[in-house]
């Protein structure tokens, strides 16, 4: 049998080196396809990975979430006390929540109105409340102005809520709240609702007095500035920001996201500290899973680098990014970027979108894609 693929190669960079992860989750729960999940066409189980390939590979993974990091004397506190000690740090807090930014949503509020966006209990709690749901009710999802973690993703997961409504709920209706006038692949995804679900989804912009501006949770409500919308399910995702360990640990600017070097994702306020994935400021580089798992590549390329007393290099980063508009067809977007100067920059010319008008035979070729690309990636991180 082969061996298991390595899920960090910066020890095969630099074999002296020591390397922990802490963790705070026993196993991993992935975001890219829970909204197969959500729209009832897919198992949460088939969400889940375990940390054990890493610890075979030599990893020390420690289960804890860390609570405090000292840039100065360069320590990582754990919440059971425990002091881990470094040379570089590399974090990838993930986002937070900007609670009441919405007013009335709150922590408490997503178990009435649940948001979903970190995949685990939310996501099933979400798909229950559909399947609970009787026919003829109002399914309302409100979104909020960017960046947020996956820019199409709000749009995938109302064409999967909206397949599930079509196929088991025909008498309900899926209405879009959203903060924004356009969005990530718009002409792909209204093509892609006239087509499949005219009768099931409706969405309304910012401009159409789509901006939710408060919620009640006892009652499913939704506020507009001239509406209130009551709902039998409501998916509130609010405004985010980076997780909280990045604010203690410093890498935080006022945005409430972390400012890099986009060669070495060095934080741009603390030396000796690398932050990868959505917490970053990475813009034209989207808050995408894909660009998570390169930028942790050349991160930890850098990082040896730096460690071996040699410059981090600029190099060619690119996303590509799958939506799924049914549970077997998808769409896709693809991008291309520099970091030379330890700026992030689009390359003219390169990436592009999935072609409009294409037939069913062209979207069912995308989704088997994007099967292809979750195994690869999976099996790349977890082995």
């Amino acid at each position: 049998m082969a061996p298991p693929r390595r899920a960090c190669f910066a020890s095969d960079l630099l074999p002296s080196a020591k390397i922990t992860l802490l963790e705070p989750n026993a196993t991993y729960t992935a975001c890219p396809f829970s909204n197969l999940v959500i729209g009832d066409t897919r198992a949460i189980t088939d969400q889940n990975f375990s940390y054990e390939a890493l610890r075979r590979s030599g990893i020390a993974v420690i289960a804890g979430r860390a609570t405090a990091v000292d840039p100065v004397a360069r320590t990582v506190t754990s919440g059971d006390g425990r002091t881990l000690t470094y040379d570089r740090l590399i974090l990838s807090p993930g986002i937070d929540f900007r609670w009441n930014a919405i007013e009335g949503y709150d922590a408490a509020a997503a178990d009435q109105m649940p948001h979903a966006w970190k995949a685990g209990s939310g996501t099933l709690r979400l798909r229950d409340q559909l399947v609970a749901m009787d026919d003829g009710g109002l399914v309302v999802m409100s979104v909020p102005a960017p960046p947020f973690r996956c820019p199409p993703g709000p749009y995938e997961r109302a064409s999967l809520i909206a397949n599930y409504l079509k196929k088991h709920k025909p008498n309900s209706k899926l209405l879009i709240l959203d903060s924004q006038d356009t969005f990530s692949k718009m002409p792909l995804f209204m093509e892609a609702w006239e087509t499949h679900y005219p009768d099931h989804l409706e969405w309304r912009a910012a401009s159409q007095d789509g901006r939710v501006i408060g919620v009640d949770p006892t009652t499913l409500t939704l506020s507009t500035d001239f509406e209130d919308i009551r709902a039998n399910v409501a998916n509130v995702i609010p405004p985010q920001k980076a997780e909280e360990i990045a604010s203690r640990a410093g890498v935080v600017d006022a945005t409430g996201w972390c400012p890099i070097n986009a060669i070495s994702f060095e934080s741009a306020l603390q030396p000796g500290i690398h932050v990868i994935g959505d917490a970053t400021i990475a813009a034209p580089m989207p808050k995408s899973a894909f660009s998570a798992n390169l930028q942790a590549k050349v991160c930890a390329i850098a990082v040896a680098r730096l460690l071996s007393e040699m410059d981090a290099q600029s190099t060619v980063l690119a996303n590509t990014c799958y939506s799924f508009i049914a549970p077997d067809e998808a769409v896709s977007i693809a991008g291309v970027y520099s970091n030379e100067g330890g700026k992030f920059t689009n390359i003219d010319g390169a990436g592009g979108l999935s072609p409009l008008g294409a037939g069913a035979d062209v979207r069912k070729a995308e989704a088997a894609q994007a099967d292809a690309w979750f195994a690869a990636i999976t099996g790349e991180a977890f082995g």
